[in-house]
């Protein structure tokens, strides 16, 4: 990818890397474990983002 990246290009990057964080813990606690994985964690290998 280029060093020199458009604007609205590097606000979505910044906006993904952000929202790709694990479940806070006390989202488990709430929920007695019935929720444990985050269903939009992403990985940078397996999925791209759109454009």
């Amino acid at each position: 990818m280029a060093r020199n990246k458009p604007l609205g290009k590097k606000l979505r990057l910044g906006k993904a890397l952000k929202q790709n964080r694990r479940l806070p813990v006390w989202v488990w606690v709430k929920t007695r474990l019935q929720v444990r994985t985050h269903p939009k964690r992403r990985n940078w290998r397996r999925t791209n983002l759109k454009r």
